[in-house]
């Protein structure tokens, strides 16, 4: 099956470097989408065109805000993605904007520093070399993008299997937020299951071959926990 990836705010296609051979030797296909367009309809346009080009469907795998996207992928086909992978975040629903989380300046959100991540410690298995690649790789992200609005039409979406990959939250976490109606797209959601991986936000640069496994046996449609039981992956 072929895996699509796309990274969240700032990231660019280097972020899976990593975890791209660690697919390939598992047997897939990874497709990185590297989120270069200016406004959020033509990033959703570079999704779905992944999508329509996988050989069969798809597991489309979306980061922090980048969940947004693949959720908005399923929208648009929810007959062609055979999954979704949600990593450290969740979807936004129709009407909100995309990711309204920090300062536009000159047109552009740029990265904001590591003092927002520091309170939920998201960012504390990133060391000093690792966080100075980060910012020598981050891309400022257009204010079109940003600010640009999420619209969601096909209901089919709630048809699509979720699996919500928690590494700076818990699973309990995700659970609660979602039973709250904090989620509601989730909430809506016919097929949800959880996975923990002991990582900050972003463990495609701290634990790829961990996040390999675990999108492996996603694809597969294997239980999660048939994971290499000496990683930190578990299910519930």
């Amino acid at each position: 099956m072929d895996i699509l990836l796309i990274g969240g705010l700032w990231l660019d296609g280097s972020a899976w470097n990593d975890v791209v051979p660690e697919l390939a030797a598992l047997g897939h296909r990874a497709v990185v989408i590297t989120n270069t367009a200016a406004t959020l309809d033509e990033q959703l346009a570079e999704v779905v065109a992944a999508v329509d080009a996988a050989d069969d469907a798809a597991l489309v795998v979306g980061h922090s805000a980048a969940c947004t996207l693949a959720w908005l992928a399923a929208d648009a086909r929810p007959t062609q993605v055979a999954k979704l992978a949600l990593i450290g975040g969740f979807p936004s629903s129709d009407g909100k904007l995309f990711a309204d989380f920090f300062e536009i300046k000159d047109g552009v959100m740029p990265f904001p520093g590591w003092e927002p991540f520091e309170e939920d410690n998201s960012a504390a298995d990133l060391d000093a070399p690792a966080r100075r690649a980060f910012e020598a790789t981050a891309a400022p992200v257009p204010e079109a993008v940003a600010h640009g609005v999420v619209r969601l039409s096909d209901e089919r979406r709630y048809e699509v299997p979720v699996a919500v990959v928690c590494p700076e939250f818990s699973v309990a976490q995700a659970q609660d937020w979602i039973a709250e109606g904090l989620v509601p797209q989730l909430s809506k959601a016919k097929h949800v299951e959880f996975v923990d991986i002991d990582s900050g936000h972003w463990p495609m640069l701290t634990k790829p071959a961990e996040l390999a496994r675990i999108l492996a046996a996603l694809a597969n449609a294997d239980a999660v926990t048939d994971v290499d039981p000496d990683t930190d992956a578990r299910t519930q």
